[in-house]
């Protein structure tokens, strides 16, 4: 059964939102500020998600990814209000996998939480869903075994969300993904208005696999239509 760890600051919320999961068949284990989110996360090694409120006082939402991040690639959602999409963006680059808004829609909530513990399974799985291999693209090199990257010989972190993007376009290249087509085959769900949120992700791992990320050697932007990886082979 998978386990769910729900941080935040307001009782209501957490007891709203373990009554959301249960229904679906979820275990939860809460906690009501980073800190404790940090201890919970040290000591159960089942965690399998964690849902994760911005705005709470002492540490918030952003200082505690980044810590958790710093020891796990547990899938994060992050709890966020209409108003803070700064913060949402910021919560995407530091290493969030998704959002979502309060007041909660249960039935997207839930969606979100399957689609994420969906690809967390599938990414850590022994099992091929396709035919391993090394992918090779000028100096990137992709070991989906190990998940391991390589740019120029130099191994590159990337969170599971920046991989599978990568992976998606090095698959591809040359083909042009629209953001809506990553978001559907990445999280392998539709939603409208994904331009933001893989926008922000393919900033990233541009930030991370080219000399120049504002001058893109492998990932590049088709004005009006997506992106794609440009074949250099």
């Amino acid at each position: 059964m998978n386990r769910i760890l729900v941080c935040d600051d307001e009782k209501d919320i957490v007891s709203a939102l373990q009554i959301y999961l249960g229904s679906d068949g979820y275990e939860t284990v809460s906690a009501h500020n980073g800190v404790e989110a940090l201890e919970r996360l040290k000591e159960d090694e089942n965690i399998n998600l964690v849902l994760l409120d911005i705005m709470m006082p002492g540490m918030d939402g952003i200082a505690t990814l980044t810590k958790i991040r710093e020891f796990s690639n547990v899938p994060v959602i992050f709890l966020t209000a209409k108003s803070e999409d700064t913060d949402k963006i910021l919560g995407l680059n530091v290493g969030a996998d998704d959002y979502v808004t309060k007041p909660f829609n249960p039935v997207e909530l839930l969606a979100r939480v399957r689609s994420q513990l969906r690809r967390y399974t599938q990414f850590g799985s022994s099992i091929a869903q396709d035919a391993k291999q090394t992918i090779k693209n000028g100096g990137i090199e992709i070991d989906d075994d190990s998940k391991r990257v390589t740019v120029d010989g130099e191994v590159i972190s990337l969170t599971k969300t920046e991989y599978e993007i990568l992976l998606l376009l090095a698959k591809n290249p040359g083909r042009v993904f629209s953001p809506t087509e990553i978001y559907s085959k990445i999280w392998h769900e539709n939603i409208s208005g994904a331009e933001n949120t893989i926008s922000v992700h393919i900033r990233h791992l541009r930030e991370k696999i080219e000399i120049d990320p504002g001058n893109p050697r492998y990932i590049k932007v088709v004005w009006g239509h997506g992106y794609m990886m440009e074949d250099k082979k």
